[in-house]
């Protein structure tokens, strides 16, 4: 081992590499999870994610923002937060258009 390694100045900067190495992973899997989870929500004909309000309990086409965020979302209430953090985990109700036959 060198000598650099050995001292506390090359210690602390081997180990804040280190940390920036896993906090850039970290960063990118969190995006690649958001991505994900707005990809597999199914969509309305014009691009609009097709996802049951938790605060209404009804059918909504609406847009998600790059943060899973629907364009209806109220930070104030507990109903849309869960359903963002839903959005966000892939875990949010859906549903399918009627088919008419």
């Amino acid at each position: 081992m060198a000598e650099d390694e050995q001292s506390l100045p090359g210690f602390l900067r081997s180990s804040l590499q280190s940390a920036g190495q896993q906090l850039a992973e970290a960063r990118r899997a969190y995006e690649n999870a958001k991505h994900t989870a707005r990809t597999d929500l199914p969509l309305a004909e014009d691009g609009q994610a097709r996802i049951v309000c938790r605060r209404y309990a009804e059918r909504r086409a609406v847009k998600i923002d790059e943060d899973g965020q629907p364009d209806c979302f109220d930070v104030e209430h507990p109903d849309c937060r869960g359903c963002v953090e839903d959005v966000r985990a892939g875990t949010v109700e859906t549903w399918e258009p009627e088919e008419s036959g």
